[in-house]
C-alpha cells in the first residue's frame, strides 16, 4: 500500500458512498483499488472501526457479500419521521424523469434507467426512495444481481391511480431503441400526467 491507511479509508468511503444502496463487493474493491484482498479487508475493517469509535450517523455493513454505508439503527425513529413526511409536490426534473422510467418500465435496474436517461441516476433514486414513491422489488439475474426498482402503493395514492395500468399509454418502444427525441417526448408526456394528477 503506497498510500497511508487514512487515505485508503477516505477512498473506500468515497467509493461506498458513490455506490449507493447497491454497495461494493470485496472483488470490486480489489479491482478498483488495485490491491490484494487482505489489504482491502484491512482497510474496510479500519474504516468500520472508525465509524464505531466516533459519533457518526452511519456505519459500514456487509450485506449479501457487499459492503455498504447504512444508517445507525438507533436513529431509525428520526428517519421514519423523514420518510413519513408529506411528499413534496415539487420533484426535480431528474426525479420526475427517473420516476417516469420506473413507472413504465418496472421492474428496472439503475443501470437500465441510466441507459435511457443518459446520465447518472443515484440522487434521483435516493430522493424517490425517501419519498416512498419507489421501492426495491427484487434482484436482477446475472452478475452482481442488481437491485430492481418499482413503484409503491404511495405512488399510486399520490397520483390518484387505482393501479399502474391506469397510467396513460406511451409509444411502445424498447428502452434500447430510445433516441433523444423519443426520450424527450416520454418525459414531456409524463410531466403532463404529473401536472394533471397532482
Amino acid at each position: 500500500m503506497s498510500l497511508g491507511v487514512i487515505e485508503w479509508k477516505a477512498i473506500v468511503e468515497a467509493l461506498l458512498f458513490a455506490s449507493g444502496d447497491e454497495g461494493l463487493s470485496l472483488k470490486q474493491l480489489t479491482v478498483v483499488l488495485e490491491l490484494e484482498e487482505p489489504e482491502v479487508i484491512e482497510i474496510v475493517e479500519e474504516l468500520s472501526r472508525s465509524y464505531q469509535e466516533a459519533e457518526r450517523g452511519i456505519v459500514l455493513d456487509e450485506v449479501a457479500g457487499h459492503y455498504q454505508l447504512t444508517t445507525k439503527k438507533e436513529h431509525a425513529i428520526y428517519l421514519k419521521k423523514l420518510v413519513e413526511a408529506p411528499v413534496n409536490a415539487s420533484l426535480s426534473q431528474a426525479a420526475l424523469e427517473t420516476l417516469a422510467i420506473i413507472a413504465y418500465r418496472q421492474p428496472i435496474t439503475r443501470t437500465e434507467i441510466e441507459e435511457i436517461r443518459g446520465v447518472k441516476t443515484e440522487r434521483p433514486i435516493q430522493t424517490l426512495l425517501t419519498k416512498i414513491l419507489i421501492k426495491e422489488v427484487g434482484r436482477a439475474e446475472g452478475t452482481g444481481r442488481a437491485i430492481l426498482y418499482g413503484t409503491t402503493k404511495e405512488f399510486l395514492e399520490h397520483f390518484g391511480l387505482k393501479s399502474i395500468e391506469e397510467l396513460p399509454p406511451l409509444p411502445d418502444k424498447a428502452a434500447e431503441e430510445y433516441e433523444q427525441e423519443e426520450a424527450d417526448l416520454f418525459f414531456e408526456k409524463f410531466n403532463e400526467t404529473f401536472e394533471e394528477l397532482k
